[in-house]
Parts: C-alpha cells; structure tokens; sequence
C-alpha cells in the first residue's frame, strides 16, 4: 500500500506533504505503538501536538 501513496504524491504536490511517524504508549499495558500518516507541511506541527 506504501508504494500506491508514495506514487499518487509524485504525481503534483507530492513535497508539500510528509510521512510522520509518533510513538505512543499504551496506558493499558505500558506497550508502544506507532501510528504513523501522511500530513500536509502546515499541519505537522499540530499532528504530532494531538494524541
């Protein structure tokens, strides 16, 4: 599926977004996990700020 994302962004606008990753603990049983998204260049910021 990666390669499907990766291959419509080159097609215009492909670097004014970014692949951002984040780690995020588990409260339930202290586990990390990523949850990672494709973000416009704006929004970066305020991705990584939310949880």
């Amino acid at each position: 599926m990666a390669k499907k994302t990766i291959a419509s962004l080159q097609s215009g606008g492909g670097k004014q977004h970014t692949k951002v990753i984040k780690m995020i603990k588990s409260a339930k049983s202290g586990a990390y996990t990523f949850r990672e998204e494709i973000v416009h260049n704006d929004n970066v910021k305020d991705w990584l700020g939310r949880d």
